[in-house]
């Protein structure tokens, strides 16, 4: 069984995440409006997850103001859609590109003048912080009272416009996911992958063997930016209101990495089973803190488990997983 390789993929891996996709394509056939509005939850948890691991999972840079390109991407798309009926696939083109810029900035400032760890994770909290105080005072973009995109009533899936149902958002991150998956892997397994992982490891001895850092990390910073924007896009048009205290608050940021840590960080299939966990726990506690009827019980219990979990397998629950299944990464 070893032996066997299905694209690439050792047998065991290629058959479970088979299995995966094939259970993922039929559950919206078999769940309500709720329980399918959890999956979407889930899903894009573990999109944003996966951009954030490609930073800070392979390539070692802690970011923990995610939320800004989220948020690039979400109010872009949306105003341009509102404003100047901007088809949203081209909002979403605008949202990347801006993104990506964002990232690349916060790149060439901390890298050039050699910020790193912490401090470089305080310049992405300062760069996400200023951006929500100006959305806050940009009429364009609704301001503080908030951007509210038109729901008309919609009979059919019109993906062209990202108006539909659920599902229709459902099948769209799910795409995502597994594109961010498929491309995570192929990056991993070339040469930008390799010098990602050096410089995680040993940045100076990277550097001592010839590995330009300031290429690779400013590579790994524009193209989770520009990841974490496409999700943010498919939000906008999902939830339909965006408001600048919501979707750039540092809460949001740490929000969206906790998957990759709970899941494995620098791992594949990490983000996914990280948000997944998550997404359940969150759901779990929600109905123990009603059944209760304590105010605060649910954040204290979802705190409560959330560190049981991270004390208990440190290096994440897919490492554990994949040991206890006899399965290799891929």
């Amino acid at each position: 069984m070893r032996g066997w390789q299905v694209c690439g993929l050792p047998g065991r891996v290629a058959a479970a995440l088979a299995l995966f996709v094939v259970v993922m394509l039929a559950l919206p056939g078999f769940v309500g409006n709720y329980l399918l509005s959890v999956l979407v939850v889930f899903l894009f948890a573990a999109a944003i997850g996966q951009a954030w691991n490609i930073m800070m999972g392979f390539a070692g840079q802690l970011s923990l103001g995610h939320a800004l390109y989220l948020g690039l991407g979400a109010y872009l798309s949306g105003a341009l859609f509102q404003h100047f009926g901007v088809l949203p696939w081209v909002g979403m083109l605008a949202g990347v590109v801006v993104s990506g810029l964002a990232g690349a900035i916060i790149g060439v400032l901390s890298f050039r003048f050699g910020v790193t760890g912490v401090y470089f994770a305080l310049i992405t909290i300062a760069f996400n912080e200023f951006t929500r105080i100006l959305f806050d005072h940009l009429d364009w973009f609704g301001g503080s009272a908030g951007l509210f995109l038109p729901v008309a009533h919609v009979t059919h899936n019109d993906i062209l416009h990202l108006r539909g149902s659920p599902a229709m958002f459902y099948y769209l991150l799910l795409a995502l996911c597994l594109a961010s998956l498929g491309l995570s892997r192929a990056l991993l397994r070339r040469r930008t992958g390799f010098y990602w992982l050096a410089s995680r490891e040993d940045q100076e001895g990277a550097q001592a063997l010839g590995i330009n850092i300031f290429r690779y990390k400013l590579a790994a910073i524009v193209l989770s930016a520009m990841l974490t924007s496409i999700a943010g896009t498919l939000m906008a048009f999902y939830d339909n209101n965006l408001y600048p205290d919501t979707v750039f608050t540092t809460a949001r940021s740490v929000e969206l990495i906790l998957g990759p840590f709970v899941g494995g960080l620098g791992t594949l299939f990490g983000p996914i089973l990280g948000a997944f966990v998550l997404t359940v726990l969150g759901e779990a506690m929600t109905s123990v803190s009603a059944a209760i009827g304590v105010a605060g019980v649910k954040q204290w219990l979802y705190g409560a488990v959330l560190l049981l979990i991270i004390v208990a397998q440190p290096s994440g629950l897919w490492p554990w997983l994949r040991a206890r299944l006899g399965l290799e990464e891929g």
